[in-house]
């Protein structure tokens, strides 16, 4: 029994074909890792592009909002800019940190 499979692993062909396949998975340069860290960027990148996609179509809608809509671009102006109308106040109220940094007191 040892004989057939000795005959077998001697064989010129089969010992040809093992070494192209450890040439070709190991030292190629898109050996087997080379193409596992590939597979694991593209997926880090197709996340990306879903969450940038995302993005864009929120920034698409925000800014057909602002376009289209007086009372969206008021409210805007109001809260990230501080703008008034000319007979009305704002005032900017700010927690205290102090008193956070300090749980003691």
């Amino acid at each position: 029994m040892v004989k057939p499979v000795f005959r077998f692993v001697s064989n010129k062909y089969f010992i040809a074909l093992c070494v192209f396949l450890v040439l070709i998975f190991f030292f190629d340069r898109n050996d087997v890792f080379v193409q596992m860290e590939r597979r694991k960027e593209l997926r880090s990148l197709e996340t990306q592009k879903k969450y940038y996609q995302a993005e864009i179509d929120k920034t698409q809608k925000d800014l057909n909002d602002l376009q289209h809509n007086t009372a969206a671009l008021e409210k805007l102006a109001r809260e990230k800019y501080f703008m008034k109308k000319d007979n009305e106040d704002v005032f900017i109220v700010e927690p205290d940190s102090s008193k956070k940094a300090d749980p003691g007191q």
